[in-house]
């Protein structure tokens, strides 16, 4: 068992691939080779499930095509993945989410998760400092002063 382990780390060649998980919108550049001519299409869909670890490890993306759901298993490192774009994390509980198949229409949606850190972390331009109004604390300040 270790042999195989030890080829496989060897002979495939691993590429970065952008973290991404079941729910994820992405779309996947794939070189197609038509007779002598070679073309990048591009696939963009739903990740429903990841699978396997190591060289052997795929990845299904689902999409809508005229209506009909049309499923592509890719492995995760081919070599004919030109380049992997995430466009939207999605909010999902599972690690394979096959209901997806089943549903239409609002059913169908998945929640985009929406980063709440970019407004938490604007803060407002020098905003002023209240000097104390009431009679009690003008007095007090004059007195330290």
């Amino acid at each position: 068992m270790n042999l195989i382990k030890y080829v496989e780390e060897k002979l495939v060649a691993k590429k970065e691939t952008p973290a991404f998980k079941a729910g994820d919108t992405i779309t996947v550049h794939y070189k197609i080779k038509e007779g002598d001519k070679e073309r990048i299409q591009q696939y963009q869909g739903v990740v429903i499930q990841r699978r396997g670890a190591g060289a052997s490890a795929t990845f299904t993306v689902r999409k809508l095509s005229n209506g009909v759901g049309v499923e592509r298993v890719f492995p995760t490192f081919s070599p004919f993945i030109e380049k992997i774009e995430v466009n939207k994390e999605g909010v999902v509980r599972r690690a394979k989410i096959y209901y997806i198949r089943g549903a239409k229409g609002k059913k169908a949606r998945i929640e985009e998760k929406q980063l709440g850190g970019i407004e938490q972390n604007a803060t407002p331009a020098a905003a002023p400092v209240a000097k104390p109004t009431t009679p009690k604390a003008e007095v007090a300040a004059a007195e330290k002063a």
